[in-house]
């Protein structure tokens, strides 16, 4: 399997030196693929194949593939330390500067939620995690099953994190209903607290709002055929239906009771 880079490791904020070290340390792990070759000049990361099949938002569905794919996440954050560290704060920070910068298209609501973002931090540094190795991108086709295990590919953004984003991003990614989050928290926690849960769901919050700048500059920068523009309003859409739902106030209290 061979990645190219296309996107301005700039804009994106990228490393591909970071990228390389972690996918390595996800093999070590057990769970990603082995790297076979590195060509930075060339844009290049050869990786092993992996005999299985990508999955897909639907397949979550199946206790047996949440099962597999919970087991997976866990084995990479027990795995080794990663060379580098993700906040996603500080990442929507920098993706909002860039865009505000270059002129960028963005929807005219983003900016009114930057008090509540501000509380959406706050409260998740009251009661702060221990940092893991985080892939932070952990849609659907990121994960490989086989069946018997599933693998995880992609480490273009991974990074040390708090654990609950990587369970809170592939619960938005994926589409998980409330009901399917809370199984997917129980799997990888097995016994989660109300604040474990409050938790996963105020991150899948974060990926939703900061992931989103990452659609909007793409939109105006990539040179692929896709609607960026259309994959970031999904998201940011996402986003501030949870800053006005009844509920958020609740969440943040829950985060920060411990």
């Amino acid at each position: 399997m061979v990645r190219y880079s296309h996107a301005d490791p700039g804009l994106l904020d990228i490393d591909r030196e970071a990228e390389h070290a972690n996918t390595r340390a996800a093999a070590e792990a057990g769970v990603g693929a082995p790297v076979i070759e590195y060509l930075p000049a060339e844009h290049l990361l050869v990786i092993g194949y992996l005999d299985g099949r990508a999955l897909v938002d639907a397949d979550f569905a199946d206790p047996g593939v949440m099962s597999r794919a919970t087991d997976a996440v866990r084995r990479l954050h027990a795995g080794p330390r990663f060379v580098n560290d993700f906040d996603m704060f500080a990442r929507q920070a920098g993706y909002l500067a860039t865009i505000n910068e270059r002129g960028f298209r963005l929807p005219p609501t983003y900016d009114a939620h930057a008090g509540a973002w501000v509380a959406v931090q706050a409260a998740l540094a009251t009661d702060p995690r221990p940092t893991v190795p985080c892939n932070n991108d952990l849609l659907a086709a990121n994960f490989i099953d086989d069946g018997t295990r599933v693998w995880l590919i992609d480490y273009e953004y991974s990074g040390n994190n708090d654990p609950c984003f990587e369970l809170g991003n592939t619960a938005t990614e994926c589409g998980f209903t409330p009901e399917m989050t809370e199984a997917w928290t129980a799997a990888y926690f097995g016994s989660p607290t109300r604040a474990d849960l409050a938790r996963v769901r105020l991150q899948a919050l974060c990926s939703c709002y900061g992931w989103s700048l990452w659609g909007f500059i793409q939109a105006a920068t990539s040179p692929l055929d896709f609607d960026f523009w259309a994959w970031g309003l999904e998201r940011f859409e996402k986003a501030e239906k949870t800053f006005a739902d009844p509920s958020f106030p609740r969440l943040l209290e829950e985060v920060a009771g411990g």
